[in-house]
């Protein structure tokens, strides 16, 4: 049931309490909830019970009352056919079917829009993801954050909210002081396994690429920062770092392309370093009396805030830790007006949550608890040919988003976007998954997201077969639709909205996925139980509205998520089936 219906029905319940609870001080909170057997009804209530006590009632009695009240207030007409009362004193609703019906209109008149909501208006909320250190490829851990990610964006946009998808790198550092002596020993003829060949260098084929290219003196450019010409030159570690980070990031670029993924905004760690926010945020955390000096290292007072424990903020020999500029970082996502934080990241990264909470509470500028929201991901295997791949030869030691998607489409980007992006946010951030390429090269409902993209095609060839105008089936009559499949239909289709709501407050972009796979079943078994292009022509008329209006509730599913949604597609001779 649609949320404006949902809201009727609420203030139908509160004009029924209104003389029961007048003179008290009582403020009825009412839910509605679906009921666990769809044979009670559309609507269940439990108002009732809650009340009985403090109005020193019976509850069966009172819900006895308030059914007969709601049902003799003239609003509930076209809206509520029945309700009655169950067990101790529950409140069951059966909605009237036209009530039911409705939604069909609403969703072909509302067409792309429907689903999205306001709730959002007027915040701004910051989601960083990915924010790989250009030191190679991006692996299938990054390809998880970035299908979690933007999906998580689209989610919050669908929803109003004003929305940055930033990309959070280092240019600098450890990593790339190995990136550079890398490149440079791959320059100067070394490869791995050679007595010259740095223990701890980056061992990929990607590596002798980007040496080549600087022998070559290639000019590379990405989305972010300045072009970098290469010097040629083997002694010169500083161009081949500035080469070697601008190359990575253009193959990042790449990746990101393929995947369909846009960032708003990349933002350098090095540069909290250069412009003094690490230092500044530091100050502030001395200033605010949370630190304290001990061995020879500074110490910030976590404990205070939760944590188990204390924790080095700047070492004996002057270095941060790591959570230091990740606490400057936040610090500027907030006063850059952002008042939501997400931060997708693996779980690895759990250990400093607290922390980094912490630091953000002690400054004391009035960054919220919470402050930022963490979605952390667990493990991605790589299943093909009935085997786990663990390497790559192009990253040389796991296996890399452009990888997945060239396997899972079989030389078609698309498909293979389709399937990755799919398959990486149709579980849980938080368990991990399988990601078997097999599966997501088959033709049949085996394949989930083959699964619901066909039930799209299928649609469409439906619609296509009548040939008719498509405009005219949001002024259909759509009492003939009495069916119970279609009854079921109708249901998981009101549901499209609130689901996008919950995903979203809950950032839980799976949900969009589970919701999709479970449209596509009704579809396909609505589909096989009553033939749409029927000779009643009111009958037929009904059906085709409410297959125009399934359509596009997956096309909005599967643009929310970055999977196209095809109107043909070929299939083996097992069909989708219930």
């Amino acid at each position: 049931m649609l949320a404006q219906q949902k809201q009727e029905i609420v203030a139908l319940f509160q004009a029924a309490l209104a003389p029961i609870v007048a003179g008290t001080d009582l403020t009825p909170n009412i839910v509605l909830e679906r009921p666990r057997d769809p044979s009670h009804g559309d609507i269940a209530c439990n108002i009732a019970m809650q009340l009985a006590k403090p109005l020193k009632t019976n509850p069966r009695e009172l819900a006895t009352r308030l059914v007969a009240a709601l049902l003799a207030e003239p609003k509930a007409a076209g809206l509520v056919e029945s309700a009655d009362v169950a067990g101790p004193g529950f409140i069951n609703l059966r909605v009237a079917a036209s009530a039911k019906q409705s939604v069909v209109r609403s969703i072909l008149e509302a067409g792309a829009a429907f689903g999205r909501g306001s709730s959002g208006a007027g915040h701004h909320a910051i989601i960083e993801f990915v924010s790989a250190n250009p030191t190679g490829p991006l692996h299938v851990g990054h390809g998880r954050q970035a299908a979690l990610g933007d999906a998580l964006s689209a989610l919050f946009e669908s929803q109003g909210h004003e929305v940055t998808r930033e990309f959070y790198y280092n240019d600098a550092g450890v990593q790339i002081a190995t990136l550079a002596n890398s490149v440079q020993a791959r320059a100067r003829g070394f490869k791995p396994g050679d007595a010259e060949w740095p223990e701890s260098a980056y061992n990929g084929d990607y590596i002798q690429d980007i040496a080549d290219d600087f022998l070559a003196k290639k000019t590379v450019s990405a989305s972010d920062g300045e072009p970098a010409t290469a010097s040629g030159d083997v002694n010169d570690i500083e161009s081949i770092r500035r080469f070697a980070v601008t190359y990575l990031r253009n193959e990042q670029d790449r990746d990101l392309q393929a995947f369909g993924v846009k960032f708003d905004n990349y933002y350098l760690e090095s540069s909290l370093y250069g412009d003094g926010k690490v230092e500044a945020a530091v100050q502030a955390l001395v200033d605010a009396g949370v630190t304290y000096e001990q061995d020879g290292a500074l110490w910030l007072k976590t404990t205070d805030y939760g944590d188990d424990k204390d924790r080095v903020m700047r070492k004996s020999d002057g270095t941060y830790t790591y959570f230091v500029p990740d606490v400057a970082y936040h610090i500027q996502k907030f006063r850059r007006g952002f008042d939501q934080a997400i931060n997708i990241q693996g779980s690895d990264h759990h250990g400093t949550i607290a922390r980094v909470r912490a630091g953000l509470q002690a400054v004391n500028i009035g960054i919220p608890q919470g402050y930022p929201d963490y979605v952390l991901h667990k493990m991605v295997t790589v299943m093909k040919n009935g085997e786990e791949v663990k390497i790559s030869k192009r990253a040389g030691s796991y296996v890399t988003v452009r990888d997945l998607i060239e396997w899972s489409g079989n030389g078609d980007i698309t498909r293979g976007r389709d399937a990755v992006r799919f398959f990486l946010i149709s579980r849980k951030a938080d368990t991990e998954f399988v990601f078997d390429v097999d599966v997501a090269l088959k033709t049949s409902d085996e394949n989930p997201v083959y699964y619901v993209q066909y039930a799209h095609a299928r649609i469409c060839s439906v619609l296509a077969q009548w040939g008719g105008d498509e405009s005219t089936l949001s002024k259909v009559d759509l009492a003939p639709l009495t069916a119970p499949r279609e009854a079921t239909l109708l249901s998981t289709l009101s549901a499209y909205p609130e689901m996008l709501e919950r995903a979203k407050a809950e950032l839980g972009p799976h949900q969009v996925a589970f919701y999709l796979r479970e449209l596509a079943g009704e579809l396909h078994s609505y589909y096989n139980a009553e033939r749409v292009l029927v000779d009643d022509e009111a009958v037929k008329m009904a059906r085709l509205a409410l297959m125009a209006a399934t359509r596009q509730v997956l096309r909005n599913g599967l643009a929310l998520i970055g999977v196209s949604a095809p109107a043909k597609m070929e299939r083996n001779t097992t069909e989708p089936q219930e």
